[in-house]
């Protein structure tokens, strides 16, 4: 037997991939568990994507059967797999780890690391002043400006913590009710 990306055991009892009516169909369950796979252990994708460096998948999950079992009870359909809102700054996909979120709370709470450069999150040089900014709604807000870094960073804090809160209403998971409120009240 092959292995996914050199660890993931396909152990599926149907057609993967089926042809129907002249189109491939590709089983949702087995497209997010090669996801997941191809974040943790393919180089090239994380080359395109650094921020999976150290990412592993718990050994329970690397059996494809086992992952299939978890999805099916979990509300999935139009999410995102996410392992570190229930656990923050987790490295490992595992059922204790892991929920489905919409897109759009994932990208709230996507911190661009990489991108961002040595100032805190939100704050970028002006001058001889720090400006801040904040994605709200997948549009940039300007929130001022600031004598120092850490002043705007507390500005942009205060205004995270706000708008994380004002998303709770895009979930009825509790888990990732109280995920998101430990986050907003670990930034104010």
């Amino acid at each position: 037997m092959k292995l996914v990306f050199g660890v993931g055991i396909n152990d599926a009892d149907y057609v993967i991939n089926p042809t129907i009516n002249g189109e491939v169909i590709i089983c949702p369950f087995y497209s997010r568990w090669t996801s997941m796979l191809n974040r943790c252990y393919s180089e090239k994708c994380q080359v395109k994507q650094p921020t999976y460096k150290g990412c592993s998948v718990a050994e329970e999950w690397l059996t494809f059967s086992n992952f299939r079992k978890w999805m099916v009870e979990q509300d999935w359909k139009g999410k995102h797999l996410d392992k570190d809102l229930l656990v923050e700054e987790s490295k490992i996909y595992s059922s204790e780890t892991c929920v489905f979120i919409c897109r759009k709370l994932n990208n709230l709470l996507n911190s661009n690391d990489n991108a961002r450069g040595k100032l805190p999150i939100g704050v970028s040089k002006h001058g001889n002043n720090y400006q801040v900014h904040i994605s709200k709604d997948g549009k940039q807000v300007r929130l001022g400006t600031f004598t120092s870094p850490e002043k705007a960073h507390a500005a942009w804090k205060k205004a995270k913590a706000k708008i994380i809160l004002n998303a709770l209403d895009l979930t009825n998971d509790i888990r990732v009710k109280d995920a998101l409120r430990n986050r907003a009240q670990a930034l104010t």
